[in-house]
């Protein structure tokens, strides 16, 4: 297969949730919610390496982490950029050079399943790049921006709600991410950088309970699928 590096984006303030606190040191169950994360790719065979991107003030507090909770593949810890594809593009700095397959992943979302990361990253050896994604279940509108008039409404077949991880040959991403830096083209995801320059992106159909923890209502929701769904022992 080559080797599989993967890379944790954890540097935003989470500002929607409302704390003090960043939303991915936040309690769930008895550990941070970046820890869940981190575990959960650290108890993976075919991982070889993890490179976590964090907030600068935060590189001391999460190499913490990797010591207390023997996290023994990640290799670095990583102060990062000013958006989350600065901090992206740093981690594929960070990567070893014989690395030759990527999964990118929020450390806010701990409920990833592993049989899906590994159609995920079976996908994308297959085509180079492919993501977690779910099919839309409520009606979507467009919408004008300033007096919120409805515009359109889009066929909801083809609508998707795309997660994370997103897999990817690693020199296809490093491509994209160079262009993107050359042509000043901040995208909403890994795999819209992938798009623009031609390239074949894939989903691979996940599940609902892939939840990225953003707001306070995710909390609640978050504590209940990791007793009743994932369960403690899996992440």
């Amino acid at each position: 297969m080559g080797k599989l590096g993967v890379i944790i984006v954890a540097a935003g303030k989470g500002s929607r949730m409302g704390t003090a606190e960043s939303k991915q040191y936040l309690q769930l169950g008895q550990k941070p919610i970046l820890v869940h994360t981190l575990q959960l790719f650290q108890n993976i065979h075919e991982v070889d390496e993890i490179i976590l991107v964090v907030g600068a003030d935060d590189v001391s507090r999460c190499n913490g982490y990797v010591m207390s909770y023997a996290l023994t593949k990640v290799t670095c810890v990583l102060a990062g950029g000013a958006e989350r594809q600065d901090s992206v593009r740093r981690g594929l700095h960070a990567l070893q050079e014989d690395t030759e397959w990527v999964l990118v992943h929020d450390g806010v979302r701990p409920f990833a399943k592993k049989e899906h990361m590994f159609e995920c990253l079976k996908k994308a050896q297959d085509v180079g790049a492919a993501v977690l994604a779910v099919p839309v279940k409520d009606t979507i509108k467009v919408v004008d921006a300033a007096d919120k008039r409805i515009q359109s409404t889009p066929d909801r077949r083809s609508l998707w709600a795309i997660q994370t991880p997103q897999a990817f040959r690693l020199s296809l991403l490093q491509e994209a991410h160079e262009q993107a830096q050359l042509d000043k083209f901040m995208g909403t995801d890994d795999a819209s950088l992938v798009e623009r320059l031609g390239a074949a992106v894939h989903v691979v159909e996940g599940d609902y309970y892939n939840i990225k923890i953003t707001t306070p209502e995710d909390l609640p929701w978050a504590e209940w699928i990791l007793q009743n769904v994932r369960g403690e022992e899996q992440i």
